[in-house]
């Protein structure tokens, strides 16, 4: 479906700054008996809102194609990532003085690490996903979740079954939001009306122009977050920003807070950050064709680096195969005439091929096995983990090739 107004302010008024060509959902790894069906490839063009400088593709792809029943996606993969949701249940339950037994609600709620932590706090916890196969690893763990997109049944059935929650949160869920408007109005149905908070992060814009981080452009993610344009959307629904927090996960996030407008004092923070955007001019269009002009030369250098290597006989794979790396994998074209195979931790994606360009994937053993000269490290944001846990294979020799911002190769 072609979008052909502004997700949140409904202006026609809007302009392309990027165009990545057309990729295969990011996460629509395919198993070796279904390597030669047909691969659907969709438009990956990002507009800004000349109205409200929202920034947002403008292909939208049904989120039954995107979010099916073998979601290959574990929030709780990495160390650092269970460190930072189990933070995020913390601060949201001590700064906004939750109690015993108050309900929190997560959306998207993959495999629960985050409901886990409030869980801890002794709160009462529902999560909602509408992959099948994640909402099975969630309940094994304890978290009760309910197999549906956020819509108004889920909703009815969290209110029939527990009552209003105190806390909603949405951590890279609001981004991938088609029809904001009705989302926002089972927030509102479902948040207390007095003391509940609703908490989105995600990706923030800033950042994605700043370092360059293109790879977290795909479908999935049908809008890039900035503040100035959701103040006076969440005023459509009398909510409002109370506070937000920049967070390092995904290369760069913010963690905002929203409540019923009046409810809580807003904090110095909104007006921080609103600054901050301002200042950077995110909605100017020569930033963003500069941004443009960045990243096509970004993805010259990579390709020349590899085929120097791959013309000098050295073997390279993909290690780590996040959605983002298939963004990065389709957009350079890199495909087993440059890479050997993947690796994943997750093993969800183990015997499987990556979207697009087939590499098969492996578990992160096989590189001690092979002994593959260069590592493509496609999860660039957990790097220093990731380096960490593969310190072998560093010791003998091998090099690890990191994409974004700047291509670069670590060595012992």
């Amino acid at each position: 479906m072609i979008l052909k107004k502004c997700r949140l302010c409904k202006s026609k008024r809007m302009f392309k700054f990027l165009d990545l060509g057309f990729h295969p959902p990011s996460d629509q790894f395919k198993n070796k008996l279904h390597l030669d069906t047909p691969t659907t490839y969709y438009p990956l063009k990002v507009f800004s809102c000349k109205s409200c400088g929202f920034k947002q593709l403008n292909y939208v792809v049904e989120p039954e194609v995107l979010y099916q029943d073998n979601y290959p996606y574990e929030s709780s993969i990495t160390k650092a990532g269970k460190k930072h949701w189990y933070e995020f249940a913390e601060t949201v339950f001590n700064d906004y003085k939750l109690k015993k037994k108050d309900l929190a609600v997560d959306i998207g709620s993959n495999t629960g690490v985050l409901l886990s932590g409030f869980k801890k706090k002794k709160c009462r916890v529902i999560g909602i996903d509408p992959a099948n196969n994640i909402c099975k690893i969630a309940r094994k763990r304890g978290i009760p979740t309910i197999n549906s997109f956020f819509n108004s049944k889920a909703v009815n059935t969290v209110l029939r079954k527990s009552g209003k929650a105190k806390v909603i949160t949405g951590t890279n869920v609001f981004a991938h939001i088609n029809d904001l408007d009705s989302f926002m109005r089972n927030i509102k149905k479902l948040l207390d009306n007095d003391e509940g908070i609703f908490v989105i992060e995600a990706p923030h814009f800033l950042h994605l122009v700043k370092s360059l981080e293109y790879d977290t452009i795909y479908h999935e993610h049908l809008s890039y977050i900035t503040v100035l344009p959701l103040i006076k959307f969440f005023k459509k629904f009398n909510f409002e920003i109370i506070n937000i927090l920049q967070k390092d996960i995904h290369g760069g996030s913010i963690r905002i807070f929203i409540s019923k407008a009046g409810n809580f004092k807003v904090d110095k923070n909104v007006k921080k950050i609103c600054n901050l955007e301002k200042k950077e001019k995110l909605n100017s269009k020569k930033i963003l064709t500069k941004f443009e002009k960045r990243v096509i030369e970004n993805r010259l250098n990579l390709v020349s680096l590899l085929t120097k290597l791959k013309k000098s006989n050295k073997k390279i794979i993909a290690l780590s195969a996040p959605a983002k790396g298939m963004t990065l994998l389709n957009y350079s074209k890199l495909d087993c005439d440059y890479l050997e195979y993947a690796t994943e931790k997750s093993s969800i994606k183990q015997g499987l091929y990556t979207p697009g360009v087939n590499l098969p994937v492996f578990s992160d053993d096989k590189i001690l096995k092979t002994k593959p000269d260069y590592a493509l490290l496609l999860a660039w944001n957990f790097s220093k983990e990731i380096i960490k846990n593969n310190n072998k294979y560093l010791q003998k020799g091998g090099k690890f090739i990191i994409p974004i911002p700047k291509v670069k190769i670590v060595k012992k």
